[in-house]
C-alpha cells in the first residue's frame, strides 16, 4: 500500500535530542517501508529516513514551536503532496486530525497527548465537526480517558532497542529524564532521592520560558554535590546517562499517555521508579521491571530495593512489547481496520502538481549544551562532583 506519515513541523524526524513523536514517527516510517508498504513522510526541514520518501513543505525550521501559519502551511502542503496515498497516519496534531479527517484519503489521528482539561475539550470539538475523523490511542488509559471518542484502536509507543545500550550492573546514582515542567517531578525526584540517600542526576530539556522559571524556582536552590543538572543531552548520551543509572525516577502527578523515557530506561536495563498516573502501569511491571506506587514518599524506601530487579528482564520487556517490530505490527493492526477505498486511475492531465512549499523565517540559532563524556558520568563513586560539566547549573537554550 501507499502509506502516507504527517509528523510534526518543529523539529527533524528523527530528532537530535528531545522529540518523542518525531522518533516514533521514524520507526514506523522505516518499519513500514521494510515492511514493503510505499511510505511518503511529511516532516520538518532536515528529515531523513532511509527507505522513505520525505516531503517538507516548509523550506526552514519554524522559529518557534506553536506558530499557527507555520502549522497550517505544514499540514496543508503535506496533504496535497499525498493526494495519490491509499492511506494516511497522522501525527501533527489536532489541526492535521481535522484536515486530514475532512479529506477523500481515508486517514488515522494518532493522539500523543494527555486527554484531560483543555485538550479533551478540542478534541470533542473536532468529533463533532468531522464525522470521518479516526483516532489512534498510544495506550489503554489514554483511550479510557475519553471513550466517547473515535478510537479505532490502541498502538504503543516504540524505540529501537538496538540503540539502547545494555549494562548488566547497576551504577550508583538515579536519574530523572524528562521535561523541567511541575507535572514531570524534578523536585519530586529531588526529594526522594535526598530520602533514599542517593545522588540524582537530572537531564531535563529546559528551553521555553516556564521551564526556566520553574528550574529557577524548584531545581536550582537544591543543586549540590548530591543533585547535579545536566542539561538536554543529545541521544547517544542520554542512553549512556540512563544505562549508567541505579534506577529511573518518574514521580509523575499528571494522565501520563505513554512515557517514551520509562522504555528508554528498562531498554537499557535500568528498573522504573514510578507513580501510578496514566498509563504507567501497562509500561512498567511492578516487581518485575521496577516499582509502581501512588506517591513520591511511598518511592523512596523502595530505592533500597532496586538490586531486586532483574536488569536483563528490564530489556528483554522492551523487546517483547515496545520494539520497533512491535509497533509496526500495531500499525498493520490499525490499517486492517480501516476500509480502503478500490484506487482509481487519475489522467495525467488531472494528476496533482508538485506539493506546496511554503517559506518559514530563519529561527535564531539556539545555544547548544555541549554533552558530557560518558566517562564523565559517575558510576563507582558514591559521590559526585558539585558540577558535572562547565555550565552545570545553567539552564540550556
Amino acid at each position: 500500500m501507499r502509506i502516507g506519515l504527517i509528523a510534526p513541523p518543529w523539529i527533524p524526524t528523527p530528532p537530535p535530542a528531545y522529540g518523542g513523536i518525531e522518533r516514533v514517527v521514524a520507526l514506523q516510517a522505516a518499519g513500514m517501508a521494510a515492511a514493503g508498504h510505499d511510505v511518503t513522510l511529511v516532516a520538518a526541514p532536515g528529515s531523513a529516513v532511509p527507505g522513505v520518501s520525505v516531503i517538507s513543505p516548509l523550506d526552514h525550521l519554524p522559529a518557534q514551536i506553536g506558530m499557527a501559519t507555520d502549522e497550517w502551511r505544514h499540514v496543508l502542503g503535506g496533504l496535497e503532496a499525498l493526494a495519490g496515498v491509499d492511506m494516511v497516519f497522522d501525527h501533527s496534531g489536532p489541526l492535521g486530525a481535522l484536515l486530514s479527517a475532512q479529506g477523500d484519503i481515508p486517514a488515522m489521528h494518532v493522539v500523543h497527548g494527555s486527554l484531560e482539561g483543555e485538550l479533551l475539550e478540542l478534541y470533542d470539538g473536532l468529533s463533532s465537526r468531522a464525522p470521518k475523523l479516526r483516532l489512534a490511542a498510544i495506550s489503554r488509559s489514554q483511550r479510557g480517558a475519553a471513550p466517547h471518542l473515535p478510537f479505532a484502536g490502541v498502538c504503543y509507543n516504540a524505540i529501537d532497542v538496538n540503540e539502547a545500550p545494555f549494562r548488566a550492573e547497576p551504577g550508583s546514582y538515579l536519574a530523572f529524564l524528562g521535561r523541567m515542567a511541575p507535572e514531570k517531578g524534578v523536585g519530586e525526584a529531588i526529594t526522594l532521592a535526598r530520602r533514599a540517600g542517593m545522588p540524582l542526576m537530572i537531564a531535563a530539556k529546559c528551553r521555553e520560558p516556564a521551564e526556566q522559571a520553574y528550574f529557577a524556582r524548584e531545581v536550582a536552590p537544591h543543586l549540590g554535590d548530591d543533585v547535579v543538572f545536566l542539561g538536554e543531552l543529545d541521544r547517544t548520551a542520554t542512553y549512556e546517562f540512563l544505562s549508567r543509572a541505579a534506577a529511573l525516577v518518574f514521580p509523575i502527578s499528571w494522565r501520563e499517555p505513554f512515557g517514551m523515557v520509562l522504555i528508554e530506561a528498562m531498554a537499557c536495563g535500568t528498573p522504573v521508579l514510578a507513580t501510578n498516573r496514566g498509563a504507567v502501569p501497562e509500561v512498567v511491571l511492578d516487581g518485575v521491571t521496577g516499582f509502581v506506587r501512588d506517591t513520591p514518599a511511598e518511592l523512596a524506601p523502595l530505592v533500597s530495593r532496586i538490586g531486586e530487579i532483574d536488569r536483563a528482564a528490564c530489556r528483554r520487556h522492551v523487546a517483547e512489547r515496545f520494539s520497533s517490530d512491535a509497533l509496526v505490527r500495531g500499525y498493520n493492526r490499525l490499517l486492517a481496520s480501516v476500509p480502503v477505498p478500490v484506487p482509481v486511475p487519475v489522467p495525467v492531465s488531472l494528476a496533482p502538481a508538485a506539493p506546496m512549499v511554503f517559506s518559514a523565517p530563519v529561527p535564531p540559532p539556539r545555544p547548544m549544551r555541549v554533552s558530557p563524556e560518558p566517562s564523565r558520568f559517575p558510576h563507582d563513586s558514591s559521590r559526585l562532583p558539585r558540577q558535572a560539566r562547565p555550565g552545570a547549573r545553567r539552564v540550556a537554550g
